[in-house]
């Protein structure tokens, strides 16, 4: 009976507790469950909760290693399916070019007002669906774009710019939030299409760090849309902070919150930010700016600020920026305070959740 009144099931995986014991791997799954009974009957136990389910209108499954099957949204009756409203499934260690969901299954879900799905299962095809007209319009897109998925599957498929163009006519009032995690620059300026009504965009990364380039696209492509920027960067080595700004005229940031005047939220750690250019990101945008995050490390001063003897440089660019601000203002002292500090699949799962019930 219970069932029966389910009408939204979220399930998320926490593999960075298992990452903690090394890499994920089917030979570690083995040990675990060497003949895979137990796996199964948990795939059979949700496939079960799936098919006696009559009112389910939000289904969410994140990083649940195995548990979902390209076959388990088949469980779901026809009438369910048409009614669904959200749907997330996002797991980037399924082998080769085996996807959760095909463009086929996803034409049972008419009513779908979010979807959230690993950037490389979203095809072409995909948004042809979306974007056809017995299908409601699609308020919210969240996409998880990693580098593991990049190299097990391909971008080959991806929607082209008249495909985001046909969906953004069918839905006009269409959002879309990227997470990109360690993604090469050269990827990025393939998949970043002119199009797409980008609202939010969040760079992670051990090893690859964001070019300019890609920063100055963003500012210039989605200037109307766009209100979150989050760069972080998570280097051993702190003393080398990339330099976004280096052999330009213009600071990257700075042209991002002068272009794009709906910008609310900016968070930085690990990326040179200078101060002068830090103060001119906060008169940009002002009052407008809610969150201003910006790792105490990241920030550096020009010889010649710290040459003026008369005063104090930390203490005049703390006021300097809570001036552009209009409210008080400091750095974040520790890491681990920012707001987007946490295991970035957990962030990106928590964040597509509020983002989609924000319609």
């Amino acid at each position: 009976m219970l069932l029966r009144n389910l009408q939204k099931l979220s399930l998320f995986g926490d593999i960075s507790i298992l990452q903690q014991h090394g890499s994920i791997s089917n030979t570690y799954l083995g040990k675990v469950d060497p003949d895979g009974k137990k796996i199964k009957q948990i795939q059979q136990l949700f496939e079960e909760i799936l098919g006696n389910s009559r009112q389910l209108k939000w289904l969410s499954c994140g990083l649940m290693l195995q548990i979902v099957t390209p076959t388990s949204l088949s469980s779901l009756s026809n009438p369910i399916a048409n009614t669904m409203e959200h749907l997330s499934l996002l797991d980037n260690h399924i082998p080769g070019n085996t996807t959760l969901i095909t463009a086929v299954e996803l034409e049972r879900f008419v009513n779908l007002r979010s979807l959230a799905l690993d950037f490389c299962d979203f095809t072409a095809e995909m948004a042809r669906v979306l974007a056809d007209s017995n299908h409601v319009p699609l308020h919210r897109l969240s996409l998880l774009v990693h580098s593991v998925s990049i190299m097990h599957k391909s971008l080959d498929n991806m929607p082209k710019d008249e495909n985001w163009q046909a969906l953004t006519r069918n839905s006009t009032n269409l959002r879309v939030y990227i997470m990109a995690f360690d993604v090469k620059s050269d990827d990025m300026l393939r998949i970043l299409k002119p199009s797409i009504p980008l609202e939010r965009i969040h760079f992670d990364s051990y090893v690859t760090c964001v070019s300019g380039a890609v920063v100055d696209l963003i500012s210039r492509q989605y200037d109307k849309f766009l209100t979150h920027f989050i760069l972080m960067n998570d280097v051993i080595d702190m003393s080398a902070f990339p330099d976004l700004s280096d052999n330009r005229n213009e600071d990257p940031l700075v042209l991002l919150a002068w272009r794009c005047t709906r910008l609310s939220l900016l968070a930085v750690h690990g990326y040179t930010v200078w101060a002068h250019n830090l103060i001119a990101i906060a008169r940009l945008r002002g009052s407008d700016l809610k969150v201003l995050e910006v790792t105490e490390e990241s920030i550096d001063f020009d010889q010649g600020e710290l040459a003026d003897q008369d005063v104090d440089p930390v203490h005049n660019f703390i006021e300097q920026v809570s001036l552009g601000l209009g409210r008080p203002w400091h750095a974040v002292m520790d890491i681990e305070l920012l707001s987007v500090f946490t295991e970035p699949t957990r962030h990106f799962y928590r964040e597509m959740q509020s983002f989609s019930e924000g319609i």
